[in-house]
């Protein structure tokens, strides 16, 4: 063979629909190394900081503490995103009036706690969930993209070699490799996006699953009190030192909460 076939070769011929097909491949696989870099580097600074906060959560000696430590933190992670949302929404039935104004403040004490509890984690399961439909996206149609690039590609070199009326393997093998070089490409593409999907939604299962195991501890501290703890002695003083400091730091005067019926008891 007179003519090196290969790679480049199949670049130089290509025409429109394989340059399309290899474009959408290639965004594919940018798109795809970029969320396993940035949702990797994400997913380990993220369960550093939650094992710090729960290390600190749980030798706390009471919620003033906690409450002192989430408003510091300036980079929150979910556990202490949940925390928040359970102090803000004793900060909100504490400033309604006898009646609730507004649909967001109906309700009993333990109602809204559990409503706000449940924002946090749909919140944070939005922020883990981030691109997943695009790795799942890429894992599913890449495979197919390629096969129809090397459909596309194997057409025209049939075609070719028709017209040139010659049907011997050496020339019939090469441009049919090459276009086989497109399923391979699809595959390659796939692969690490189906890879990265499965680890992403076990990761983010985890994470959930612990979230959720939190927030019924959360709920309890604020809501109902019915762990044996330390704080339990000081909790009602601890609540309102809670509200307190949330309202100082937005610099408003903090009146003393007119329903303790969040405070842990």
């Amino acid at each position: 063979m007179n003519e090196s076939l290969g790679f480049a070769h199949f670049l130089a011929h290509a025409d429109g629909v394989a340059l399309a097909v290899l474009s959408m491949m290639l965004l594919a696989s940018t798109g795809t190394w970029y969320l396993i870099l940035t949702k990797g580097l994400h997913l380990h600074r993220m369960g550093r900081r939650s094992r710090a906060f729960l290390a600190a959560f749980w030798e706390a000696p009471n919620l003033e503490a906690v409450a002192r430590r989430v408003q510091a933190d300036g980079a929150p992670e979910p556990f202490s995103h949940l925390l928040h949302h359970g102090f803000s929404a004793i900060d909100q039935y504490s400033r309604r009036g006898p009646a609730a104004a507004t649909l967001i403040d109906a309700g009993a004490p333990d109602e809204m706690l559990t409503r706000a509890l449940k924002r946090a984690i749909d919140e944070d399961r939005s922020r883990l969930e981030f691109g997943q439909t695009f790795l799942a996206t890429v894992a599913s149609s890449a495979p197919f993209v390629g096969l129809f690039g090397t459909v596309w590609g194997i057409y025209h070199a049939l075609v070719a070699i028709g017209l040139s009326g010659q049907g011997t393997l050496d020339k019939v093998a090469g441009p049919v490799g090459e276009a086989l070089i497109m399923t391979g490409i699809g595959l390659a593409v796939a692969i690490p996006a189906a890879v990265a999907y499965n680890a992403f939604a076990r990761a983010n299962r985890n994470v959930l699953a612990r979230l959720n195991a939190f927030a019924y501890d959360v709920f309890n501290f604020l809501a109902t009190g019915v762990k044996a703890s330390p704080m339990r002695a000081d909790a009602r003083a601890t609540s309102d030192k809670v509200i307190a400091l949330a309202r100082a730091q937005a610099g408003e005067e903090a009146p003393p909460p007119a329903h303790p019926g969040l405070a842990v008891r």
